[in-house]
């Protein structure tokens, strides 16, 4: 599970999304950015988080804030989803882990008794300086959006 917390800086990246454009986190300053990490595509609990933030998505935006999804499928893979499930947002192809591993969110995880490495679903709230405003390590994947405006309005 990540350390980051409230009031660091988030961590610097570079990768490359579905349609295999370069994003850096350089490309949100001035903006605030709802950085999601999220295990698979096309998976029960990772379509119900990105199906909730594309049905607000317009309301997130009108807030001011761009969504950005990292996983480490494929930008094949990643095509497919947001394709299958009409996503208004990029995702970053993270296959070599790098934005995983500096967000901390890779690492052992246990199912049915199972002990493997996978993403730890968690999201990030970065604001236009780049400081990480908020951090939810607990994500409501059905009702991730009313979560986030929750805590970040309320």
């Amino acid at each position: 599970m990540t350390t980051l917390k409230e009031g660091d800086k988030a961590p610097d990246f570079t990768g490359i999304d579905q349609n295999e454009n370069t994003i850096s986190l350089s490309d949100y300053k001035g903006k605030k950015l709802i950085l999601f990490f999220y295990p698979k595509d096309n998976t029960p609990g990772c379509t119900a988080e990105a199906c909730n933030l594309r049905d607000n998505f317009e309301d997130l935006k009108a807030k001011g804030y761009e969504l950005l999804g990292v996983s480490p499928d494929s930008a094949k893979k990643h095509q497919n989803f947001i394709k299958k499930h009409d996503l208004p947002f990029p995702l970053l192809a993270d296959t070599e882990k790098q934005v995983l591993n500096a967000y901390e969110v890779w690492g052992e995880k246990q199912f049915m008794g199972k002990t493997y490495d996978g993403v730890h679903r968690t999201t990030f709230i970065i604001d236009e300086e780049g400081k990480i405003e908020k951090v939810f390590k607990k994500v409501k994947t059905k009702a991730h959006t009313e979560q986030i405006l929750e805590e970040m309005e309320g």
